[in-house]
């Protein structure tokens, strides 16, 4: 009986984590809004990652984790680390340094479920329907009516351009990497591994470069909290989780959703705004992700 409740509310559980990392998601990019005047971005990274390993490990002494068996299955965690954290948030943090505007950002990055599903077949997933592909371009149509109605799109440097599609190849990459090698790994310990990764490379880069003045206003250490415990521990935790158990086209598609939540809570924390053109995309982008779903869903 006790294994059935379990089960349950483990189903339960990852019926409503999508939502949770949506949301958690998106508000990264308004709480390192909120930080980067503060301090400089390979540091705000450094810091990050450093803190999130510090805050797991006692994690550790009470969590009881399966370990990963074998060298292949420690490699896997460090290598998806490395593409994620180091790859993906440093190749779009040092494009917006060097003069990216956020929402040209936030849409390079919303190709990401288009080139998903391109290129599942080759994992061993199979060709995308009618229906699916569709929905993926809905989505990527809501995410470009989203955001040129909340005047975010500007002209970029071209120096910046490659960063940007660095990091949307590492989380293109990244995605398809967790679905292709199959194991399925301890949140706790996958967050430990990959924080410790990101923290090992980006410590000596932001040390390179110079750390900069860090300003310790309440301002950054309200970012630091939210990058570390919500966008770090928890939204990686489940991003990782829900491709291990589901589509991987699927899972990606929710990644349209991400921008247009990200101007919702911009509007919100950060008083910018929210126009009736962007709502409509917002609706369109909603639609798409829904088509994806409808047509990745499993029979029961």
């Amino acid at each position: 009986m006790s294994a059935q409740v379990s089960s349950s509310d483990n189903s339960r559980f990852w019926r409503i984590a999508p939502v949770i990392f949506v949301l958690f998601w998106a508000g990264g990019y308004s709480f390192a809004k909120l930080g980067l005047p503060h301090i400089q971005p390979m540091t705000l990274l450094a810091l990050r990652y450093g803190l999130a390993v510090l805050v797991l490990l006692p994690v550790l002494l009470v969590h009881r984790p399966v370990w990963p068996r074998g060298a292949r299955h420690w490699g896997v965690i460090a290598v998806s680390g490395f593409v994620i954290q180091c790859l993906y948030f440093g190749g779009a943090y040092v494009a917006m340094e060097n003069g990216m505007n956020a929402g040209t950002t936030a849409l390079i990055m919303a190709l990401q479920p288009i080139l998903v599903a391109a290129l599942a077949p080759l994992v061993g997933a199979g060709r995308g329907t009618r229906r699916l592909w569709v929905g993926l371009v809905l989505g990527l149509l809501g995410v470009v009516i989203v955001i040129l109605g909340g005047r975010t799109i500007g002209p970029s440097p071209w120096v910046a351009v490659p960063f940007a599609f660095l990091a949307l190849l590492a989380i293109t990459g990244a995605t398809l990497f967790e679905k292709w090698h199959g194991l399925r790994t301890d949140p706790v310990v996958g967050g430990i591994v990959q924080y410790a990764v990101g923290f090992v490379v980006m410590a000596p880069i932001a040390l390179w470069f110079g750390l900069g003045q860090i300003d310790w206003k309440g301002e950054l250490f309200i970012s630091l909290g939210y990058l570390v415990f919500a966008n770090s521990i928890i939204s990686i935790s489940l991003y990782v989780g829900l491709v291990q158990r589901g589509d991987a086209t699927r899972i990606s598609s929710l990644m349209y959703l991400v921008p247009p939540l990200a101007m919702l809570l911009a509007w919100a924390i950060l008083g910018e705004v929210m126009t009736p053109t962007a709502m409509a995309g917002m609706a369109v982008c909603v639609t798409g992700v829904w088509l994806v779903n409808r047509a990745t869903r499993r029979p029961a």
